[in-house]
């Protein structure tokens, strides 16, 4: 009864309110992931720089250290004003949403805002006990943010993933009984939503701050405190740049099996077919995919290990069930490509650095390595491009659709209106600070390391 109660209600929704709602969350969500990312990666190789210093005695390592836990507390500030209109957004546009979910994912949002005031707690030691601390403790400081931030991005990460699998309640006449707040926060999707997303997080942080000093050393700044600023972040995400392609392939597998007419979407397939070919650029048009390079029996093969296997088609599905097919295709193929090419940047750097002992010295890689910091976010958009359209017209998956759930108080383009100018303000304020930041004078001249510190590094 509930559900279908605030089914009438939503229907006094127009398609300008219902768009403008879908706007500002989707406004709020791809603006604040970014400084997610940065606010999971960051303190990690902030305090590996740190640490660093306490090994080598070289104080560049404690000099990069300092500056980026400024940055760091700077993005955590601007990260704290979107995340808490994120969560007002979440009561105030879909009312059907919490109204009839709340209960059964309200847990990890719970959990999350511990993670969050933990996080909170101790970057606000680290920050202002860096001279007041023993080094060694200090360092112990920033622990609890670096696990804290992952927390967080895992407890979101959960609920999202509950709306693409929602389990741990049953329906009963329309309303929702036996909850289990566990079941559906570690729903089937929890598992590689959430690697997927922490990974993608480091990623980020770490090619963008690379960048950084990419840039500084298009300029020619190539000094030891330039190529350590780079080396840090950049070792950090191409390390880890090729674990993220066996989880995204992880998650494609789970898709096939428990969204498949995501997978229909992401790949344009419209009939069910068996060998299903994988599709690379294309545009969908009236049930087939036109201007594409198919790759025979591929997309069989990499759903199910199996080149014969079966791929459900869209055609399975009634047609208001079916997802925006070119929005989800291209949203998913900027991911991949980018997600490779970031590879391919990672062992540029890594060959180079094994044969001469050296990073690159070319201006294209640097210029490649900056390319790096923006595509990276990018590739993180891109991904909830497709997770959230590709879960479309659901806002939970085969349970509640988006028009039943958000609210239908009128004027809502008003509200994106002034969220548009919030965040504008928030970006220029965010720039203009950080750019004070980086033009700060250095505490300790660049300079070569000593003898002792090269054998201690």
């Amino acid at each position: 009864m509930a559900v279908n109660a605030l089914h009438i209600l939503a229907e006094a929704a127009t398609p300008a309110d219902l768009a403008a709602a879908r706007t500002q969350m989707g406004l709020s969500l791809g603006w604040h992931i970014i400084l997610a990312c940065f606010g999971v990666g960051m303190p990690a190789i902030t305090v590996f720089a740190e640490w660093r210093w306490l090994r080598t005695g070289d104080e560049l390592y404690r000099t990069l250290a300092h500056r980026w836990a400024k940055a760091m507390g700077v993005l955590f500030a601007v990260g704290a004003v979107s995340g808490t209109i994120l969560s007002f957004e979440m009561g105030v546009l879909w009312p059907g949403l919490m109204q009839t979910y709340g209960q059964v994912i309200g847990l990890p949002f719970t959990l999350e805002g511990f993670a969050f005031f933990i996080e909170a707690i101790f970057l606000g030691i680290y920050l202002y006990a860096w001279d007041r601390l023993p080094p060694r403790v200090h360092v112990l400081t920033g622990i609890p943010v670096c696990v804290a931030g992952v927390a967080s991005a895992f407890f979101v990460v959960c609920a999202n993933a509950w709306m693409n699998q929602p389990t741990g309640f049953d329906l009963e006449n329309g309303r929702v009984v036996g909850v289990d707040p566990w079941g559906a926060m570690f729903n089937p999707a929890t598992p590689p939503q959430t690697v997927h997303m922490i990974i993608a997080a480091f990623l980020v942080a770490g090619f963008g701050m690379a960048a950084v000093y990419g840039a500084a050393m298009l300029r020619g700044k190539r000094d030891r405190y330039h190529r350590l600023g780079f080396t840090i972040p950049f070792t950090f995400a191409a390390v880890i740049a090729p674990v993220q392609v066996f989880v995204g392939d992880w998650a494609a597998k789970f898709l096939a099996t428990n969204q498949p007419a995501k997978l229909a979407a992401i790949e344009g397939v419209y009939r069910t077919e068996q060998g299903a070919p994988l599709h690379l650029g294309g545009i969908y048009s009236n049930g087939e995919m036109r201007y594409a390079i198919e790759i025979p029996n591929a997309l069989s093969l990499l759903a199910h290990w199996n080149p014969r296997a079966t791929i459900i088609g869209l055609a399975e599905y009634p047609p208001g069930d079916r997802p925006p097919v070119n929005i989800v295709h291209w949203s998913f193929q900027i991911m991949v490509v980018i997600g490779f090419a970031l590879v391919a940047l990672g062992c540029w750097c890594g060959i180079v650095a094994w044969r001469r002992r050296r990073l690159p010295t070319s201006r294209w890689f640097a210029r490649a390595a900056v390319a790096g910091g923006i595509a990276a976010p990018i590739a993180v958009e891109a991904g909830w491009v497709t997770t959230e359209v590709g879960r479309q017209p659901w806002i939970v998956w085969g349970k509640l659709r988006v028009t039943d759930a958000v609210t239908p108080v009128p004027g809502l383009t008003v509200g994106l209106l002034v969220v548009g100018i919030v965040y504008l303000v928030l970006t220029i304020a965010s720039v203009y600070v950080m750019r004070r930041l980086a033009r700060t004078p250095l505490p300790v001249a660049p300079q070569e390391p000593s003898a002792e510190q090269e054998r201690a590094g």
